[in-house]
């Protein structure tokens, strides 16, 4: 069987939905959670060679507002992603009966991998999360502050609309949320004690948007978490290193076991 694509209903939402079907059934489904500007599109062929490699069955969406799901006309508030960690994400699990899933987050994805895992009190195989931000950090607000001067003076919206149907709500309700004054005490640090799941944390070294102390937190509250750090790797480890990630995605996935 081949991939599939389609858009299911979830709620009030159409959310635009790729399903990767599993070599091995005993293995957890991969549910890949996208960046901040990010889509199904955008991960290219990542998520079906990770499938490729590890057996498992993947679900690979776009959030509501992102890529070809529903659009949303409303401005986001500074807790989107627990919204999505502790709405959304349930609700579409359930819609499609994965359960016990291995989430894949990269950058905000990540973000919101660790707070269903912690606060969703649905059981969660494991964590992939690449880049994923715990608090605020200046170099942060520094990249992103650079991401709206590209909106404003390069082709940015043009290359964004290639992927979303409102490239302009997608920019903005990132862009707009993390530089309002009150998401400066944005952080999720209280809930990774939590977290009762094997975890992978990977980031690399010159990232553009966090320090590698993102990681670090994750590794001093949840025990046995495996870090890895990525040299000539920015804030797209997926991208930027996809053959190290991929088989350390592998790896993982096996030392699971059954």
């Amino acid at each position: 069987m081949s991939a599939l694509r389609r858009r299911v209903e979830v709620g009030d939402d159409r959310i635009d939905l790729l399903t990767i079907p599993a070599a091995d059934p005993e293995r957890p489904t991969l549910v890949f959670l996208h960046e901040g500007l990010g889509c199904i599109d955008m991960w290219r062929d990542f998520p079906q060679q990770v499938c490729d490699r590890t057996g498992c069955g993947g679900v690979v969406y776009a959030r509501a507002g992102y890529g070809r799901s529903s659009p949303q006309r409303q401005a986001r508030g500074v807790d989107y992603m627990h919204r999505e960690a502790l709405d959304a994400l349930p609700a579409l699990l359930d819609r499609l009966a994965v359960d016990r899933p291995l989430l894949v987050g990269h950058s905000d994805g990540g973000s919101i991998a660790l707070i269903h895992a912690a606060r969703a009190a649905r059981p969660v195989r494991a964590l992939v999360v690449m880049a994923p931000h715990e608090f605020v950090e200046e170099i942060t607000l520094a990249g992103i502050r650079d991401a709206r001067a590209a909106w404003q003076h390069t082709n940015l919206r043009e290359r964004l609309a290639r992927y979303h149907d409102d490239p302009d709500w997608v920019f903005h309700s990132w862009n707009d949320t993390w530089l309002r004054p009150e998401f400066r005490d944005w952080n999720i640090e209280d809930c990774l004690p939590a977290i009762d799941c094997p975890v992978l944390a990977l980031q690399g070294e010159d990232d553009e948007y966090a320090t590698l102390r993102q990681i670090d937190v994750i590794a001093e509250a949840v025990p046995g978490t495996t870090r890895l750090t990525l040299g000539q790797c920015g804030h797209s480890p997926q991208r930027d290193q996809a053959a190290q990630v991929i088989a350390a995605i592998a790896g993982f996935v096996e030392g699971l076991g059954a």
